[in-house]
């Protein structure tokens, strides 16, 4: 018979670090090549589509469809020096705290695999679970991590390590992750901009 464990859910973007990773990368993107630029038409449609569909999968893949293999092996390492700074003090003293109670810890975004890993390879996360991109498109999705796909991922990852998990606490910024705060027996909603508890 498989045993309960208690689990801590954590966002990243908005939660443990301000601004969103995804979007400040691409922004990092236009300030280091030309080739975003050239995108600009199709990131305006896809912004359009977002007001009429803020859950749709084409919108995302298509705004970042200037991301290539390339750019994210040149321009990666540096952008996460440079990202690391925006995290927000409390948050490696509270995963700390969160592992010393003997729970396991885990983050769940959506934000993609070639960024998250290296935000928070120094923060003892007993997981990582965020988008999986495509190798050699690296701005399509193969899942995205998002809504109820985050609780999904997360038993997922529990099923594989043999246990069923009870979440004791989540944090997030956002009303997209309802279906992981509703598992939870305490929700601590963060605001992204102070990155205090609201």
């Amino acid at each position: 018979m498989l045993k309960t464990v208690d689990v801590v859910l954590f966002d990243f973007d908005g939660t443990l670090s301000w601004p969103d990773s995804n979007m400040a990368f691409g922004r990092y993107c236009f300030r280091h090549s030309f080739r975003p630029w050239l995108f600009l038409p199709l990131i305006g449609l896809c912004s359009v589509v977002r007001m009429f569909n803020p859950r749709g999968v084409w919108w995302r893949q298509n705004i970042r469809r200037f991301i290539t293999t390339d750019m994210v092996r040149r321009f990666v390492p540096d952008f996460v020096r440079e990202h690391r700074r925006n995290r927000f003090g409390w948050a490696t003293e509270r995963i700390a705290a969160e592992r010393a109670a003997g729970n396991k810890v885990l983050l769940i975004t959506a934000s993609p695999d070639y960024l998250i890993p290296r935000l928070v390879c120094d923060m003892k996360f007993d997981a990582v679970i965020c988008s999986k991109m495509n190798k050699d498109k690296p701005w399509k999705y193969r899942f995205l991590c998002h809504g109820y796909n985050k609780v999904h991922a997360m038993d997922e990852w529990a099923c594989e390590n043999k246990f069923i998990p009870h979440v004791v606490r989540a944090y997030s910024d956002s009303k997209s992750d309802m279906p992981m705060m509703e598992i939870a027996d305490q929700q601590i909603w963060i605001n992204p901009k102070t990155g205090m508890p609201v």
